[in-house]
């Protein structure tokens, strides 16, 4: 068999960068329903790895590709799907990925969402308009930026009036309803879920993958599910800025090395700020982040391991914090637990 060719990694705009994809099958988005997905199975569609192709490779359904794909349609209408976002969020734009389809694109796409937290949507939602119809080509990327400041779970997507789509791509901010968490409990300020994020472009090095793999849920599956540099060659250690989903009091630490063996670090530290709202961009925390006070002294780390960390020192509320990892290495998750404050 011929061996896969992998779609290039594209360059998209600025919320492709700065938001989360909320529809990563790993992060557990899923589809809940499709008109129809006779070539092509509706959860290849939300897989966060590139499209693939082979070229001589079919299925008992015909050629094998690599995305939700339906049948030819003999009838009016269009086909569509929904699909419930790994976590619910605030929408910043979205990426129609026709990867390697060329003669079974749509010929456009409309997105539309609405919010639905206590399950799945019937007919009582109120979907909302957020891309109309809008032109597709094939084998490529169409990026549509989203505004709206309000949150949803669920989106539904509509292809006119059929064919295949390699990836779909909902970027945008998780949205956590802090009101409805009991405001005595200890929670992980640094959870996605909790709204916690890396602050865009600020860290040292992002070789292996960038730090917001440390929010997410869970232990990291592999090497590859976590955050890791390049072997430093020169003086100095690797860090990264990480936000909180809200402001707390910080009272303990995990820091998760779990498949990380040869390549974990020797140690790990953190210093800590509360920053005012508005008040700095992420060039200027960078500079910031270097006399940020000390949260966490230097702790040694050991492989493959939870390491947890508590008496941590009284900063009071924070917001953000600077993970430091000496001298280099990978680390698969960073759960900094507390809680909220106004």
């Amino acid at each position: 068999m011929t061996d896969a060719i992998v779609a290039p990694v594209v360059e998209g705009p600025d919320f492709t960068r700065q938001g989360l994809n909320l529809a990563d099958g790993s992060l557990g988005a899923e589809v809940t329903w499709v008109t129809d997905e006779f070539f092509g199975p509706r959860d290849r569609m939300l897989n966060p790895e590139p499209a693939v192709f082979y070229p001589d490779r079919y299925d008992d359904h015909g050629k094998w590709m690599d995305g939700w794909e339906t049948r030819r349609r003999r009838t009016t209408g269009h086909d569509w799907c929904i699909v419930r976002l790994a976590i619910p969020g605030v929408l910043m734009g979205v990426d129609f990925d026709t990867s390697f389809f060329t003669g079974n694109f749509p010929p456009a796409a409309s997105l539309e969402a609405c919010f639905s937290p206590d399950g799945d949507p019937d007919e009582r939602s109120d979907w909302q308009s957020l891309v109309p119809a809008t032109e597709l080509k094939g084998n490529d990327h169409r990026f549509c930026g989203i505004t709206s400041d309000q949150p949803f779970t669920h989106v539904r997507v509509q292809i006119f009036p059929d064919g295949g789509l390699a990836r779909l791509r909902v970027y945008g901010k998780p949205f956590c309803n802090w009101s409805a968490l009991a405001a005595s409990e200890s929670l992980n300020l640094l959870a996605l879920e909790h709204g916690g994020d890396q602050v865009d472009q600020a860290w040292s090095d992002a070789h292996y993958g960038e730090p917001r793999k440390l929010l997410r849920p869970g232990r990291g599956i592999n090497m590859g599910d976590g955050w890791e540099t390049r072997r430093r060659r020169e003086p100095g250690n690797d860090w990264c800025l990480l936000a909180l989903g809200h402001k707390g009091v910080a009272d303990r630490v995990e820091v998760d090395t779990a498949h990380f063996k040869g390549n974990f670090p020797a140690g790990c530290s953190i210093q800590a700020a509360c920053i005012k709202e508005g008040s700095a961009t992420p060039q200027s925390l960078i500079t910031q982040s270097m006399f940020w006070p000390t949260l966490m002294d230097e702790q040694p780390l050991t492989a493959d391991s939870i390491h947890e960390f508590s008496g941590l020192k009284d900063l009071g509320p924070i917001t953000h914090i600077r993970f430091n990892m000496i001298p280099d290495g990978g680390v698969s998750r960073v759960r900094l637990f507390g809680k909220p404050v106004s």
